[in-house]
Parts: C-alpha cells; structure tokens; sequence
C-alpha cells in the first residue's frame, strides 16, 4: 500500500489512481509495457510508469510522486485538471476511463480495450416523451371539447441500449426541517433503495433535451462496477453537498435480489455477486474539502484508509460508516 504526494490540491487524482491500484485487469496490463508500447499516447504511458512505480517490489521508500502523471493529465485534458485546482473524482474518472479508452485504440465494441473489458456494462433505456408533431398539432386545431386530452395524452416511446462505464444513483434530499430531538440525525438510505432505478420500472423525470420519463434495466453486469452516488447539486447560487448516509454491504452484495437481470447464455453461470474493493469519500464543504479512500488489499482482505501520503489500517465497519461518494465493487469468481 503506496502513499501518493499531493502536490497541491491533487487529492482528487491519487484518490482515482487509488480506486484504479486495485482493479487487477487494469493492473496487470499496465505494468507490462509491451501491451501499448505501440501506443502513441503520452497520458497511457505515464500511467503506465506511475502503476509500475506503485508496484514496484523493491520500492523503497512507502510513496510515490505522481507529478509526470499529473503533466500529462493536464495536457491531455487541455487545463480541465490541473494541478492547484481542486476537481471532482467522478468527473476525472469519466474523462480519464473514456480517454485511455480511446488512446489504446478502443471501438465502441465491448471489449475493445481492458478499460471496456473491466468496466463497461449495458442499459436498456425506455424512454417516454410528448410527440412532437402531436403537440403542433394540438396548438394548430380546434378540437371540440374534451377531444384535446386524447391528443395530449399520447406519449412516444424510445427503447434504446446504452453502455455504461459507472452508474449514476440518485440519493434522496435530505429532511429541510429538523425539531430539538433530531438535530445530529443524519438520514441515511440503504443502497438497494437508490438501485431500485436501474430495476426497469422505477421512473426517472428528466428535464433535459426534453421532458421525458426514463426506465433504466442492466442488460449486461460489467465485470467491475462503478457506482457513485450524486451528492452534490448546483443551482443558480451555490453547489449543495447531499449528506445522507449510504447503507451498503462490504461483501456479498447480490444484485440480482433487488433488479431484474437478463438469463445468463446456455453453460454460463449468473454472475451477480459483487464485493466493495474502494470506496472514495469526500469530507468538508461542497466546492471545497478534500477526498480521501477506502481500498482492501485482497492478499490479506485487511482495509485501509488513505489520504495522499497518509495511510492506515481500518475496520471493514468504518468503511461501511463513511459517506461514501464513489465505488467500485467486483464480482465474484470475475478475475481471470
């Protein structure tokens, strides 16, 4: 277990790598450089040399700098992360999976690269909106009364599939009063509860392009799964930090209780069990504080917490206990 400098405000970077250590796929191919020495992209091979320096067997001293790392991140993202300005993991994660995704030559294909083979899954998306051409319709003619409704009424709908490199769960807002009694209860949700919108019947209201309603159903479970959990909230004004507390297991967590699955091909087993391997929290005020992770190390299955340079052993339980922000949970019997 590595300690990473923070060189300034770089806390949400080491957090990502972190969470990344521990995928072995996704390590594995890194550190042999003969897998993308044909690659042309600096940013792959910069993470290449940062996985191989954190592994390194005869590292000694307990961390490592990921300044060449963070060079080559700022370059590639044109300044959107850099160095001195503190960035949110999740965005980071999105852009630097789908970056390397892209620099090693990956399609849009599922496994095309080890980034689509670790993480990528699929939805079924039903999506149901007001037809266009009905609403014209209904401003253009005078329909006698009562008829108008039945022209409103009629929704379209889309069935699409959409891969998935992390999944998006939605959290509940917190009470907006609190009486004497309940002033330090922090509410808290178990995680099958925000699951639930990925069951293909919870629906989910969205604003933008257009009003509609979206069901979600998994199709296809990705051998390393992402979730994060949206605590944050711009409005006009201000950024708002959701602070209810995630009940999730560490172990064990079996998806297929709580959202329908697809029926695994004929001689392949059902693969729905997941164990937590990282767990990103954020600590402080939106817009500010600082990050710091859960990650296990599978050898000896013992937890530790770490903070950049900082780094120490922790109970399962206090894992558990956190606001948890992002996490990547693997399924069993998934490592090749």
């Amino acid at each position: 277990m590595v300690g990473l400098n923070n060189i300034k405000e770089t806390d949400f970077v080491n957090v990502t790598i972190q969470c990344l250590m521990r995928v072995t796929p996704l390590r594995d191919f890194f550190l042999i450089p003969e897998n993308y020495q044909m690659c042309k992209s600096v940013l792959v091979h910069r993470f290449g040399e940062l996985t191989r320096k954190i592994w390194h067997p005869r590292n000694f001293k307990g961390q490592v700098s990921p300044h060449e790392f963070l060079q080559a991140v700022m370059v590639a993202s044109k300044k959107r992360f850099r160095i001195g300005v503190q960035s949110d993991p999740v965005e980071f994660m999105s852009w630097f999976l789908n970056t390397l995704h892209a620099d090693l030559g990956g399609t849009k294909k599922p496994n095309s690269s080890v980034i689509y083979k670790c993480f990528q899954g699929e939805l079924e998306v039903t999506k149901e909106f007001q037809s266009k051409n009905l609403l014209d319709r209904k401003e253009d003619v005078d329909k006698p009364p009562g008829e108008e409704d039945k022209i409103s009424d009629s929704l379209e709908r889309e069935i699409s599939k959409m891969p998935f490199l992390m999944l998006g769960l939605d959290l509940p807002p917190p009470p907006l009063f609190k009486d004497v009694m309940e002033k330090n209860i922090i509410p808290q949700v178990p995680l099958f509860n925000i699951l639930k919108k990925f069951d293909g019947e919870s629906v989910t209201e969205v604003v933008r392009p257009q009003l509609a309603r979206m069901r979600y159903r998994v199709t296809r479970l990705p051998q390393y799964m992402i979730l994060h959990m949206r605590r944050f909230t711009k409005n006009n004004f201000f950024i708002e930090k959701n602070p209810t507390l995630v009940n999730f297991p560490v172990k064990n967590l079996e998806l297929k209780d709580y959202i329908p699955l697809p029926a695994p091909k004929r001689n392949e087993k059902l693969r729905s069990k997941y164990d937590l391997i990282a767990n990103i929290v954020h600590d402080g005020k939106p817009g500010e504080g600082s990050y710091r992770v859960f990650v296990q190390r599978k050898s000896e299955e013992i937890w530790y917490e770490m903070q950049d340079l900082h780094v120490a052993e922790t109970l399962p339980q206090m894992v558990a206990l956190s606001e948890a922000y992002m996490q990547i949970y693997e399924q069993q019997g998934g490592s090749q």
